[in-house]
């Protein structure tokens, strides 16, 4: 198997296609500016590792793969819009540089788009392929919907969050490696193993994503820690802190996160830290590592071809940037 550094150079020039017509340009070129940003394609390549897991890359698996990634951004546009985010790696986002009327439109087409790369792929598997396709974007939404429910709650349940993480993050991880799968002629048994793999290391991967927020080296990471903390967020170790703290901890905790002190960002990490949860969450994003690898280790291929995979799993989750 190609390592996941090779498969994402071999994407990254397969994706350099224009996905848009030129006219209207007010509509399509918004598009062409936010693909243009780039990002870690994660998501398309773990599609072409789980087909070629299997087998030599199916060239449908381009089309599958081109599909995921145009609507992983369509996701990405319309989040920002909900999230009134300037910025998105470092540049304005859709909605703040063309006006949200047009990002709305924008994420629409771009949705549009991937239905049209699907569209091109071999029609014996057709239907199983926008089966999961349609699945997961239904459970994306949910899980976006919970996360914005969750902002008005004073107390989310471990279980409650684990739940939403999984919809909104690891199903996409998980349905890609499947897709990928399906493509590359896996049995059911070995679709449904590759497939909870995905959902694992996607918990392990936003586990480590909070972590590194509110404690990642800014020499490492980019940027100062504790993003999430002035945005108020709910992330893993609000939850757990909130779980585990003490009432006058508790009561200390959800007045800083309601207010804008000055020193709230340290305040909040002195609480993580005497609530211990920065350990807990490096316990529990390698609790799902272990497990991603257990469904892994049971696909029934060789060994050897497992390698890139193991390692691109390693590589998401003990990231520092």
């Amino acid at each position: 198997m190609q390592s996941f550094e090779l498969l994402s150079q071999k994407f990254a020039l397969h994706f350099e296609q224009p996905h848009f017509p030129n006219d209207p340009a007010s509509l399509y070129k918004p598009n062409e500016y936010f693909l243009q940003l780039g990002g870690k394609r994660i998501r398309p390549v773990l599609c072409l590792m789980g087909n070629e897991l299997f087998d030599e890359i199916n060239p449908d698996a381009w089309h599958v793969a081109t599909a995921i990634e145009l609507f992983h951004n369509f996701t990405l546009i319309h989040d920002d819009i909900m999230d009134k985010a300037p910025l998105r790696r470092g540049n304005e986002t859709v909605h703040a540089k063309f006006g949200e009327n047009t990002a709305l439109l924008a994420g629409d087409v771009m949705l549009v788009a991937a239905y049209n790369s699907l569209n091109k792929i071999n029609t014996s598997y057709i239907r199983s392929i926008i089966s999961l396709f349609n699945k997961t974007a239904s459970e994306v939404c949910e899980g976006q919907q919970l996360d914005m429910d969750f902002e008005k709650t004073d107390t989310v349940s471990l279980d409650d969050y684990l739940h939403m993480i999984e919809l909104k993050t690891s199903v996409l991880l998980a349905a890609s490696l499947k897709m990928g799968s399906v493509l590359g002629g896996a049995s059911q048994r070995n679709q449904t193993l590759l497939y909870e793999f995905g959902k694992k290391l996607g918990i392990a991967f936003q586990v480590q994503d909070d972590y590194l927020d509110a404690f990642g080296d800014p020499k490492k990471f980019g940027k100062q820690p504790g993003g999430d903390i002035k945005a108020n967020k709910k992330t893993f170790l609000i939850v757990q802190a909130m779980c585990v703290a003490t009432d006058a901890q508790k009561k200390e905790l959800k007045k800083l996160m309601d207010g804008n002190a000055k020193d709230k960002t340290e305040k909040v990490l002195q609480l993580f830290h005497d609530c211990r949860v920065n350990e807990w969450a490096l316990q529990l994003k390698n609790k799902y590592l272990d497990e991603a690898f257990a469904h892994l280790e049971d696909v029934a291929v060789l060994s050897k071809r497992k390698e890139a995979l193991q390692e691109m799993a390693k590589f998401l989750v003990q990231r520092e940037h």
